[in-house]
């Protein structure tokens, strides 16, 4: 043990106390080989790690050996130990589990198995995973090495330390006889492969080998028994490596015994040229491999798992004209397996939930991993005022994507929303873009997706229950048996619960025994107190559902007539979207939720979820729906779709988490293309002055879409019907319209660059359009200040449609930018407003009516007067009147009332009438919507 302390291994070399021994200078080189590493990612450490069965003293002492070594340079080590009692599944288990964390780079079974249990070592050495194998025992590694693939195999430690000793003797192995004297496969028979394939002439002897004698010029023995090998056999001037470790008989021990190897020593040091001791001579050699190998996998992940460095293979699209549905788009692609995706853009196996072969959710643990990366180019995709059909935002977003991927290239994502039921199975059907820019498969997409919205309505309708549940019982005990059962008796005695403890916080009682609290004090821990009328939390449905827009709720005689009137919102309008999408980890989402206002007492003070006690169980049923979902394009590139808040009553974009995640996978040189909701007087403004104030992140560019008939409709063209065919003013070119219309584009481009972004006009090209219409459109574009405006095809001809596109955002993200908020979140809720309504609607003022009054100074009162503003408007129009296109000027923007997001964090002041549960039309989607009973397929979605 002595020999990494600065021994030399050979008996004929003198000590040099001016050197560090050949195991000390290995070592030295493997710390500053992971401090190299720790340089480039301060996150990123080599992990080790030895399974144990039982409890020898002897694997103990060696496992302390490796573990000591691995701490001196570095080496973040872990020691696994399972009782003897273990059984051979549970210890494959335990393997798997190592096998899958990537945080781990090297895993040895410590050998042999001390179980009561019969145990196959094969089955369990075989159970590593060769890339992982740093002991050089997987049958894998074993037969790159006797096929003399030592480029990428592991050798066994023990073989390769006695090459090391080999070499430091100065002896050359090419050519020369040399013996193994033993064939296991720890020792005998890698070291036989290893000196063949360094040029060497070798034989190899066995117990049952007649006469030992020999003319070897090298001389391994590890036959494990004790001093077989006798001087006399050795050759002079041979170089003799003993592996052997072997216990005899020695009266003059303490302990009776001592430890000798293979040869005898005594008469072989007289012969030999060079001998390495038993103990000290090898052992220690054996470590030091071993940690050599853990660092060398550690840098074999580094090197090919380097932030930003993708392998991704693009789908080559079969453009068809005319094109065809999306559904036969779709379709018509195989989309990759979805672990090879995220294989291809750096993302590691246990990062990765897979929901079937092509969705799957990421771990936020990625974050972390990567957080030393540098963030790539941030992009947002908005739109001018768009007309009731829309203006292809997301087909373009997709479009972008796949141009800036499959056809320019470069690491990059889209990050989207995710669309709600409601509207796929009512009027408007599928969100997943359209044509040859989809996002696949669509029926995933559009449908249940990983169950996110479904655990949103289980949330948020918990909270309405807890609401009821709360009031109910409060009106019906008194206050000693109100608090009797929310602090109820266990074991004999009465516990607070942490949540508990935190409302006491909240009251200013630092008490924690219940025994301890009096009367007053119990009375306002036991009694919410909520003013009925002041209710703001509704339940909600991911279904469009008219006769839930208002109900009455307690009607049960079991309610003793405490009925009440409330309403169903649709789920993706509930707060907790609203939060998941602003979330920035996991703590960051419990907070948020805790602080969600759900009520007033009566006393004028807001009741929260956390006050209602249910914060956690909250966070619980959010903790799958907090991972984005992984999807991609039809031409493979990445997708995340993850939250998907209304853009009128919320914030209208995707989540903040899957856009940080995505901005360090594309690494510095990479694009992020993000969506934000209805125009960009909307989403747009939201984007920056709500989501990037709580991100942190500052996007670089602004693609604004614009097309022929929104601008012509801007212009004073004839009202546009959804299901209606659109009038001849919009399919016969008409420059005059056009040009007058162009003043909606020209404002919202000014609009994004009051916030110091440059802009991109991204023409969205119709079948129907001239290109005269799309010049103009361009032109009047660059000269509103646009940086750039280009015509795009990526509906009819995907990737290559947007190349243009693409490479006018590359250059825009180049360009100088000075992002900054609208307004200061200090300045007082009506000054917010007012910013808002003058410098991006247009309006000539604010009036706010009474409620919002009454609001204005209660949410001030209470604390929230600090909150960004989130407007709820119509997106027809800049003004609060759908039917005023174009830049409508001279108006008063009146303030209806203002309600409270606080745990999402924003203020929403509602102008005009705000519905928050769509209903059905006449004629829904779902008429043509079936499942093929023999082939599974969804008929009729789009």
């Amino acid at each position: 043990a002595s020999q990494g302390a600065g021994c030399t291994p050979y008996s004929q070399h003198p000590v040099d106390d001016n050197h560090l021994s050949f195991c000390r200078q290995v070592r030295e080189r493997l710390k500053k080989d992971v401090e190299e590493m720790k340089s480039q990612d301060p996150n990123f450490s080599p992990g080790f790690v030895v399974l144990q069965v039982g409890d020898r003293e002897d694997s103990n002492l060696y496992i302390s050996m490796k573990m000591k070594a691995a701490a001196e340079i570095g080496i973040k080590a872990r020691h696994l130990k399972l009782p003897k009692m273990v059984t051979e599944e549970e210890v494959l288990h335990s393997i798997r589990e190592v096998n899958n964390d990537s945080s781990v780079h090297g895993l040895i079974v410590q050998l042999p198995l001390d179980s009561v249990n019969k145990i196959d070592t094969e089955k369990v050495t075989n159970a590593v995973a060769p890339e992982k194998d740093v002991d050089g025992l997987t049958s894998i590694n074993a037969g790159k090495l006797s096929r003399g693939d030592l480029g990428d195999c592991f050798i066994p430690c023990t073989p390769n330390g006695c090459m090391e000793l080999i070499k430091q003797t100065g002896v050359s192995v090419a050519g020369k006889r040399a013996v193994v004297v033993g064939r296991s496969k720890i020792v005998g028979a890698p070291m036989h492969d290893l000196l063949l394939w360094n040029h060497a002439t070798v034989t190899t002897c066995h117990s049952k080998t007649a006469d030992l004698a020999s003319e070897a010029e090298i001389l391994v023995t590890g036959i494990g028994k004790p001093e077989i090998v006798k001087g006399e056999w050795i050759k002079e001037g041979a170089v003799v490596i003993d592996c052997g470790i072997n216990s005899i008989a020695d009266s003059t021990k303490s302990s009776g015994k001592r430890v000798v190897g293979d040869v005898h020593y005594a008469s072989a040091k007289e012969r030999a040229a060079f001998i390495t001791p038993v103990p000290g001579g090898v052992g220690p050699m054996t470590v030091a491999m071993l940690m050599q190998n853990t660092v060398l996998s550690a840098k074999r992940f580094f090197a090919s798992h380097k932030p930003g460095k993708w392998n991704i293979t693009y789908t080559k699209l079969n453009l068809l004209k005319p094109v065809p549905s999306d559904i036969e788009i779709s379709r018509a692609c195989t989309p990759k397996p979805i672990d090879q995706l995220a294989k291809e853009i750096g993302l590691l196996p246990d990062e990765l939930e897979l929901y079937g072969n092509t969705k799957a959710k990421v771990q936020l643990e990625t974050l972390k991993r990567l957080q030393a990366q540098p963030d790539g180019k941030y992009v947002v995709v908005t739109g001018i005022t768009p007309t009731p059909l829309g203006e292809g935002k997301s087909t373009t977003t997709i479009g972008l994507v796949q141009a800036l991927g499959a056809h320019l290239k470069l690491n990059v994502f889209a990050c989207v929303r995710q669309p709600s039921q409601g509207p796929t199975f009512g009027i408007k059907g599928g969100a997943a873009g359209g044509g040859y820019s989809q996002v696949i498969p669509m029926e995933e997409f559009n449908l249940h997706l990983t169950g996110d919205i479904h655990a949103i309505t289980a949330a948020n309708n918990l909270v309405a229950a807890a609401i009821e549940a709360r009031m109910f019982h409060e009106a019906t005990q008194s206050d000693k048996a109100l608090y009797n059962r929310l602090v109820p008796l266990s074991g004999g005695q009465r516990k607070f619960s942490p949540i508990q403890i935190n409302r006491l916080k909240k009251l200013g009682i630092e008490k924690t025994e219940p025994t301890a609290l009096i009367e007053e004090e119990i009375s306002r821990f036991a009694r919410l107190d909520i003013d009925p009328d002041s209710i703001t939390w509704q339940r909600v449905l991911d279904t469009n559902d008219r006769f839930l827009r208002k109900i009455t709720v307690g009607e049960s005689p079991t309610e003793k007539g405490h009925t009440r009137s409330c309403q169903f919102d649709i789920t993706v309008a509930s707060e907790i979207m609203a939060v998941l999408a602003l979330t920035t980890s996991l703590e960051d989402m419990r907070q948020r939720l805790a602080k969600m206002v759900v009520a007033t007492s009566r006393s004028g003070e807001p009741v929260t979820a956390e006050d209602l006690g249910v914060s956690g169980a909250l966070t619980v049923l959010m903790r799958d729906a907090v991972k984005p979902n992984l999807m991609q394009t039809l031409e493979g590139t990445p997708v995340f779709v993850h939250a998907g808040p209304f853009a009128n009553i919320a914030h209208g974009n995707s989540s903040i988490l899957a856009d940080k995640i995505a901005l360090k996978l594309v690494g510095p040189s990479g694009f992020v293309v993000t969506e934000a909701g209805f125009g960009a007087d909307i989403g747009m403004e939201k984007f920056f002055n709500i989501k990037c104030r709580y991100s942190g992140l500052r996007p670089h560019v602004v693609v604004l879409v614009a097309t022929v008939r929104a601008l012509k409709m801007h212009g004073g063209g004839p009202t546009v019907t959804a299901g209606m065919p659109l009038p001849k003013e919009y399919v016969e070119e008409n420059l005059e319209l056009l040009e007058k219309g162009c003043c909606n584009m020209k404002k919202q481009v000014e609009n994004a660059s009051a916030f110091g972004i440059p802009v991109v006009v991204a023409v969205n090209a119709f079948k129907t359009d001239t290109d005269a219409e799309l010049d103009l459109i361009c032109n009047l574009a660059k000269e509103a200040g646009a940086f750039n405006a280009v015509r795009c095809s990526h509906w009819a001809e995907g990737g290559t449609g947007a190349v243009a596109l693409g490479e006018a955002v590359q250059r825009a993200a180049e360009a100088p930018s000075h992002f900054s908020f609208l307004y200061q979140t200090e300045l007082p809720i009506v000054d917010k407003i007012r910013i808002i309504a003058q410098k991006i609607y247009g309006a000539d003022d604010i009036e706010l009516l009474p409620e919002a009054q009454q609001k204005v100074e209660r949410y001030t009162k209470q604390g929230f007067g600090n909150l960004p503003i989130c407007m709820a408007k119509t997106h027809l129009s800049l003004s609060h009147d759908p039917e005023k296109k174009g830049v409508p000027t001279g108006f008063i923007l009146p303030i209806r009332d203002i309600r409270a997001s606080v745990g999402a964090g924003f203020l929403y002041p509602l102008v005009g009438s705000m519905p928050t549960m769509p209903g059905l039309p006449t004629r829904p989607c779902f008429y043509d919507i079936d499942l093929d009973p023999v082939t599974g397929q969804v008929n009729g979605l789009f």
